[in-house]
């Protein structure tokens, strides 16, 4: 079960009217289109361990669990410090956690959620029983500043949560992922791998920033994110009255909307920070767990629902009672 949350975002604040100075766009049409306001960007010099660190700090303080105690670190990133080694790797150095194992998952904005159910699956297999698991970008340093319509989506940040062994009353009650590669181009960063090596000529043409089909991303996200919710709620044995609170990830307002209609769950039983974070993608679904739970929106022996998509592409569900 979850036994501890904690986020961190940059202190840096990017505002719409401060995106009015860079790019062609102004408040009006970001907000009527995607409901954000502001999204935090890190400093130069600052990297995504760093929140990742902060964040953990956070969770393992609530969880009351010391570093050297933790058996593993799953980070769902595809931003971390560089390309190898993972980004998990410089966290449970800096935090002593040196009893760990730690490893990166890469599956875009359902990082988050696949590192989740990963860490669910291990502990119940008995490998593991205290896993701290991470959703961190900073898709800053991927985005291309000069494309209004990608530009004003992204914020970085990271969210943590520790898993301890369930006490049976409250825990991971399901986990679903699903994934369609033959959609990968709708939504990706292709210059720097393998298939496209750096070079001037991909520095040139921007093949190390986001590309994202933003019509054909919005109908996919609707559907998977409906039916991945369903999924959860199903293997749960649950209904969709019995959630009481629903965290999407935080891409976009109109999603969201779309979503927890799908479930017919009021507004008030779901919970939006989109305005002041933006898409932080994998990041999203724990900083939104944290502050819920900071606020009081998410109270013990509540069923929260976790719903989730991102490029690849993939798409995740979680139903967990604290």
């Amino acid at each position: 079960m979850i036994v501890g949350t904690g986020h961190s975002v940059p202190a840096r604040v990017l505002t719409n009217a401060d995106l009015e100075k860079i790019v062609d766009t102004s408040n009006e049409w970001i907000v009527e289109r995607t409901g954000i306001r502001e999204r935090h960007i890190k400093e130069p010099g600052e990297k995504t361990s760093d929140f990742c660190y902060n964040a953990a700090v956070e969770a393992l303080g609530e969880a009351g669990i010391a570093p050297q105690d933790l058996d593993l670190i799953i980070i769902g990133t595809v931003s971390g410090d560089m390309p190898t080694p993972s980004t998990a790797i410089f966290v449970q150095a800096r935090l002593g956690a040196l009893n760990a194992a730690a490893l990166d998952v890469s599956a875009a904005c359902s990082g988050f959620l696949y590192a989740l159910s990963l860490a669910d699956g291990l502990m119940a297999a008995g490998r593991y029983r205290r896993i701290l698991v991470i959703g961190a970008e900073c898709l800053s340093i991927m985005t291309n500043w000069e494309d209004r319509n990608t530009c004003v989506l992204f914020g970085d940040g990271a969210g943590a949560v520790v898993l301890a062994p369930s006490d049976g009353k409250h825990g991971v009650l399901s986990t679903y992922l699903g994934a369609d590669g033959r959609l990968a181009e709708l939504l990706w960063c292709p210059g720097g791998g393998s298939l496209f090596p750096a070079s001037h000529e991909t520095v040139d043409k921007k093949m190390h920033s986001l590309k994202m089909a933003g019509r054909e991303v919005f109908l996919h996200a609707v559907k998977a994110m409906g039916e991945s919710a369903e999924r959860a709620l199903a293997a749960a044995n649950l209904k969709a009255s019995d959630i009481d609170l629903l965290i999407t990830h935080q891409a976009n307002q109109r999603i969201i909307d779309a979503t927890a209609k799908r479930l017919n769950l009021p507004k008030e039983k779901v919970y939006v920070n989109i305005d002041r974070f933006g898409n932080t993608s994998s990041a999203s679904i724990p900083i939104a767990l944290n502050e819920a739970r900071r606020t009081g929106r998410l109270k013990p022996g509540m069923i929260c629902l976790l719903v989730t998509f991102g490029g690849g592409f993939t798409w995740g569900s979680a139903a967990v009672q604290f």
